[in-house]
């Protein structure tokens, strides 16, 4: 029986791993909060902000698997180093962003080419190598909760530094922050796992023509792409018109920043509890479950009457499954297709992802500035957590390319 344990190189990979994550996604959840003290100053409707966010997301999943792919061959380090010199120089550009072309510019086209470098696929794919099998959905689990820490503990802190400093500047220390990155992108250099019993020259290695092929025809692939177009759609959404959501129902934008800290804090709870069982059940499974809890939790809020308790309760749900998705559908492809092509194939599920992000970013202000609410929004995103339960009934773990 091999041995099951993290190494040490592992060890060290999940804490730069996770220090990263809570960084890029930290900073990245608290861009909500930037909607309302943007807009008014320039003079802007939701629509502006929420365009330039929506291209980000676009642009992050559409060159993810190209991402991924350097990633695969160059390695992790190279390509989250690089990331992290991109989103600190994009949050400089968009702390001096006085129009929308700029906007699109820094937040839209810079950090979408940089969040793919510093976020779930890459750095999930390089933890996935490094572990064992069996502890591979718990390691991406722990990594992945480490970023909903980020977003908990940044929340709070860029609130602040709205409140006492004002965006601009609060956008510039958030970008030194971000330049901690580069040194840490060097802890992902722990050695890709090799099962014991299996020789590399059994057979030759498969090519990314070969692989890309292959993942191509296989349908459970593109139903669990099509799945987290779901995901994405719902938390960006929420993540960024929520708290304008709250401030059109008479709370202070404090409320919204304690809804996303709480949804950051019990993620922490939910992905790690996600990667767990991800090793013991059925990963579709968990993710039916994982989206009919979704579209009954938004059901739930929209019929109570909106209060402090029912905002707060409604943020701790969400938190337990916000990106408890992540583990399970990264492990699901891992399962499929092996390791060698992690960040590719994983990049490529991602963008549908992303394709979701867009419209719920964009779809959100569009909606609010057409009509002044974002109920048909909300509708949809209870139909699509419908849709998200179906699509994975055609969803499987079979290995169709062992490592």
């Amino acid at each position: 029986m091999s041995d099951t344990r993290f190494s040490k190189p592992l060890i060290y990979m999940l804490i730069g791993s996770a220090i990263i994550l809570a960084l890029s996604l930290g900073v990245r959840h608290a861009f909500g909060l930037y909607l309302v003290p943007m807009s008014h100053e320039f003079g802007w409707g939701h629509n502006v902000f929420s365009l330039a966010i929506a291209m980000q997301n676009l642009i992050w999943g559409a060159v993810q698997p190209v991402t991924g792919a350097f990633a695969d061959k160059y390695g992790s380090k190279v390509v989250v180093a690089v990331g992290g010199t991109l989103y600190s120089l994009g949050l400089l550009l968009m702390a001096v962003s006085s129009s929308g072309l700029l906007l699109n510019l820094s937040v839209g086209l810079i950090l979408g080419l940089a969040l793919s470098a510093t976020s779930f696929p890459v750095l999930l794919s390089a933890v996935g190598r490094a572990a064992h099998p069996e502890k591979r959905s718990l390691a991406m689990g722990i990594a992945s909760a480490a970023g909903s820490f980020g977003q908990f503990i940044m929340l709070p802190s860029t609130l602040l530094l709205l409140q006492s400093i004002g965006w601009s500047a609060a956008l510039m220390v958030s970008a030194i922050l971000i330049a901690l990155i580069i040194p840490l992108a060097w802890t992902l250099k722990a050695p890709a796992y090799v099962h014991p019993n299996i020789s590399a020259t059994i057979k030759p290695a498969l090519g990314i023509k070969e692989i890309l092929v292959i993942a191509k025809n296989h349908k459970p692939f593109w139903f669990l792409s099509l799945g987290f177009f779901v995901c994405g759609f719902q938390v960006v959404f929420i993540g960024i018109h929520l708290p304008g959501y709250l401030i059109d129902h008479g709370f202070d934008a404090t409320t919204g920043t304690v809804f996303l800290a709480l949804v950051g804090l019990f993620n922490i709870v939910g992905t790690y509890t996600a990667g767990w069982l991800g090793g013991k059940y059925s990963k579709p499974h968990l993710l039916m479950g994982l989206y009919g809890l979704r579209g009954i939790a938004i059901i739930g809020f929209l019929l109570l009457p909106l209060s402090t308790w029912t905002i707060y309760s409604f943020g701790v749900i969400m938190g337990l499954l916000w990106l408890s998705t992540v583990p399970l559908t990264n492990g699901i492809v891992a399962n499929m297709f092996g390791i060698k092509y992690l960040s590719m194939l994983s990049g490529i599920v991602f963008f549908t992802h992303q394709v979701g992000s867009f419209f719920g970013g964009w779809l959100g202000g569009v909606n609010h500035d057409m009509t002044g609410n974002y109920n048909m929004i909300w509708m949809f995103s209870i139909l699509l957590s419908v849709f998200g339960v179906l699509v994975h009934f055609f969803v499987n773990e079979e290995h169709v390319v062992h490592d």
